[in-house]
């Protein structure tokens, strides 16, 4: 089966290192695609700060490849 996990911040680091941890548990052969992206993102005081999100999809460990 396929499946997407997500990893949304206003720190890019504390994404990138749960995204790391959660890879590091995966096989290669199980990663399809990792997406990464980051926005400015006003509040409503009118304070601006970054967002940044992760995406990576991939295969379950009981599935082979196909």
């Amino acid at each position: 089966m396929i499946q997407v996990k997500e990893f949304v911040d206003t720190d890019k680091s504390y994404a990138e290192k749960r995204a790391n941890e959660f890879l590091a548990d995966l096989r290669d052969d199980q990663v399809i695609n990792i997406c990464y992206g980051s926005i400015m993102k006003p509040s409503p005081s009118g304070t601006v700060y970054p967002r940044s999100t992760i995406l990576i999809v991939y295969r379950t460990s009981g599935e082979e490849n196909k």
